[in-house]
Formats: C-alpha cells, structure tokens, sequence
C-alpha cells in the first residue's frame, strides 16, 4: 500500500472539496488550509451557486480560517488547493500572509502562480508565498476534464432537445 507524504494527504481533502463542486455543477476547485497539521479551513467553488464572482474555493476558506485564527493574517499557514489561484485569489493569499501554497494542477490561461504571471513571488510586494505545485496533478487534471466533458455532454444534449420543443 502506498504511503502519502503530508502534501499529498492533504491535497486529497482538497479533491474532495472539489467533488463538492462538481456535485453543485461547479468547475471542481477545492481547498484546505492547514495550520499545526490541522485543516482550519475547507472550501470548494460556488460561484453560479452563489450568483457571486468572489465565491472561489480559495477566498471561502481564507475568511473560514481567518475566522478560526481570529485574525487576518494567517501566517504558518499553508493552503492546498487542485487549480492554481486566479489573480483574485492570488492576491488574497499574499493580503492573508500565507507561508506556503501547494497546488494540484497549473492554469495556463489564468493561473497566477507562474503561469500567466507569479502574484506571490512578486519581489515589490511586502510578503512572498511559498509555492509547491503538481501534487496529485494527475488526479486534480482529471477531475476538471471529466467536469468539462460532462458540461459539453450536457450542452449538446439541451441544445438538441431545444430542437424538438420548437
């Protein structure tokens, strides 16, 4: 049986966050936040759920985990999530103090964690965060491709059954 290095382990509760957006029909992004080898904070996207362009996994479980710190700042803290942040959150995580982000899979069209730019390790801002990327990117790759598939599945089935109510 494989054993899972911390990274990893923690990478799975945030799949599993994930998972809880795909129920939703939400672009499957998840997150935890760990403080102490404890998961403080968990959250999953809920953007059309919510009608709310700040509803990402990321933003949800920094205001959770500030919440349970009792402050904004959540220095010794690391933040594991399957999608790199877009630019919003990216910057939430360099506002909140964060040590350390460790990501499942890259976003070449919007992530800001090196791909499209690197918003935490900008040498002009007053704090850099740590970034450890591709853990479990296999499986966190997976999960949105399979989410995609399915939406282009479904949209095609509504667009041909939209045929017939004509």
């Amino acid at each position: 049986m494989k054993k899972f290095s911390e990274d990893e382990k923690y990478m799975m509760k945030a799949l599993q966050q994930a998972k809880k957006a795909y129920d939703l029909g939400e672009v499957p992004i998840g997150c935890v936040i760990v403080s102490d080898g404890k998961i403080i904070a968990r959250g999953y996207n809920r953007r059309n759920t919510d009608k709310n362009t700040l509803s990402h996994a990321e933003i949800s479980a920094i205001r959770k985990a500030s919440r349970v710190v009792g402050d904004w700042r959540l220095e010794g803290c690391t933040m594991y999530v399957t999608l790199e942040p877009c630019q919003m959150c990216a910057g939430a995580l360099v506002q909140s103090r964060i040590d350390r982000v460790v990501i499942g899979c890259m976003s070449p069209k919007s992530g800001c964690a090196g791909s499209v730019l690197n918003l935490l390790q900008m040498d002009a801002f007053n704090h850099q965060v740590e970034i450890t990327s591709g853990v479990l990117e296999e499986e966190c790759s997976h999960l949105l491709s399979a989410f995609f598939k399915d939406l282009r599945i479904r949209n095609a089935l509504e667009k041909t059954a939209g045929l017939f109510d004509k």
